[in-house]
């Protein structure tokens, strides 16, 4: 089964496509983790992309495909992939959809985590973790049981990620609407597309998430 998790920064693809890969034994798929193992390993289209980034530059839509290309296959793809993270933009889509025509696979479906945005922010405006043993906690839903003491260690300082400001969260979320929506209307043309509540428990999503893999 190949499939591609669809949603903002922040709307839990990674923490769902984890899930999906522990329970179904397919292979979670990042970009940012596929193009750092292509240059470490030094294949052509890694060393493609270690110039380009040497250069300051991003690395572009080919050079990205040919890292995809290499990635699934690799023996532990046989059985699937999830995609998290690509494509970004309807051009990646379409360049996606070429790569695996001619590999003779094909997408079974897309999986779109909705948010709300205002909601998203303070979910992730919120987040902070432990700066000792990286317990997270959350300023509304999920604060230490004594404050300023971490649960789990008894650690006394904490830590935010600097992207998690209002400012950067919103950036990334108008970016996020400009470029990846329209692949909502892309999939969803295709037949491909299934939605399910991204702003519920994470548990509840994953629950959501079985029942589309269920009825494929």
């Amino acid at each position: 089964m190949n499939l591609i998790l669809l949603g903002p920064p922040g709307a839990g693809k990674g923490t769902q496509a984890k899930m999906i890969e522990d329970a179904l034994g397919i292979v979670q798929l990042s970009t940012g983790d596929m193009l750092r193992a292509a240059v470490a390993a030094g294949t052509e289209v890694g060393l493609k992309a270690k110039a380009v980034m040497e250069r300051g530059e991003l690395v572009s839509d080919d050079i990205v495909i040919g890292i995809i290309s290499e990635r699934i296959d690799e023996p532990d793809c046989a059985g699937g992939f999830i995609l998290d993270g690509f494509p970004r933009t309807v051009g990646q889509a379409e360049a996606l959809d070429v790569l695996l025509s001619d590999k003779d696979k094909k997408l079974n479906v897309v999986i779109e985590l909705k948010v709300d945005d205002e909601k998203l922010v303070e979910r992730i405006t919120g987040r902070f973790t432990c700066a000792k043993c990286g317990e997270g906690y959350h300023e509304t839903f999920k604060r230490p049981a004594e404050d300023d003491v971490c649960d789990k260690c008894g650690g006394t300082e904490f830590v935010r990620r600097k992207d998690d400001n209002e400012e950067t969260v919103r950036s990334r979320l108008t970016a996020y609407h400009a470029q990846t929506s329209p692949l909502i209307g892309y999939y969803g043309g295709a037949g491909m597309l299934r939605s399910v509540d991204g702003m519920a428990d994470i548990g509840v999503v994953g629950g959501q998430i079985t029942e589309v893999l269920n009825n494929l």
